[in-house]
């Protein structure tokens, strides 16, 4: 096999998304599928290649959910998992089962692709959606409840000194749309300043959001 060829498994009972996988893979010039399964009983007795990448849906027949993922890498497998369960107990019993990595099935194809590379590269990978989830919950970070959601990803990026354009790669929206956003959590907290704004961040447990994503997908 060409070296830098990332052989991949893939779990998933759905058979249109399953063939929609494999379909993604095949298409990539750096990816090779070696084995496709409906459950982790089907990938254990014909899985071809004895050390894949298995990306791996979470509700399955069978064994499922952090089962799953610890009967996947105790066959000496890395996992990443691809499940519509974005919970907080799913999505950390994954991580604390040995997964390698976690998406949303929302993810984009390309998405899918970074996120398998990462994980073959010896790496950890989340969605930024996710790192709330994978740390703690946002209610419990004191983050001020006068703050939307998409305003505290906005500021937690601003407080790890990103960019304006930065942020709106990131987050997939326009520069117009963060500066929208930074416009509401300036009126919200009084602040004006980039530098007020990052205490701001710090004090009330936001900052770490994004080091924790950047973390999760370094």
């Amino acid at each position: 096999m060409a070296a830098g060829v990332i052989t991949v498994g893939v779990v998933e009972d759905h058979p249109l998304y399953r063939v929609a996988l494999a379909g993604l893979l095949d298409a990539a010039p750096d990816f090779v599928v070696c084995t496709v399964a409906g459950s982790v009983a089907e990938f254990a007795t014909t899985r071809r290649c004895p050390h894949c990448l298995v990306l791996l849906d979470m509700r399955l027949p069978g064994v499922q959910g952090a089962a799953a993922v610890r009967a996947v890498t105790g066959l000496g497998h890395r996992v990443l998992v691809l499940s519509a369960e974005t919970g907080r107990s799913e999505v950390r019993g994954a991580m604390a089962a040995g997964a390698a990595g976690y998406l949303a099935k929302s993810a984009d194809a390309d998405e899918i692709l970074r996120g398998l590379r990462q994980v073959a590269a010896g790496h950890r990978y989340a969605s930024a959606t996710l790192a709330p989830v994978l740390t703690d919950d946002r209610a419990g970070r004191g983050a001020g409840p006068e703050l939307s959601d998409r305003e505290i990803d906005v500021l937690s990026w601003l407080a790890a000194g990103e960019r304006d354009e930065d942020i709106a790669r990131t987050l997939k929206i326009s520069v117009r749309t963060v500066r929208s956003y930074l416009d509401r959590i300036r009126d919200k907290t009084g602040l004006r300043r980039r530098s007020a704004l990052t205490r701001y961040a710090i004090e009330h447990g936001v900052a770490d959001f994004a080091a924790s994503s950047r973390r999760l997908s370094a």
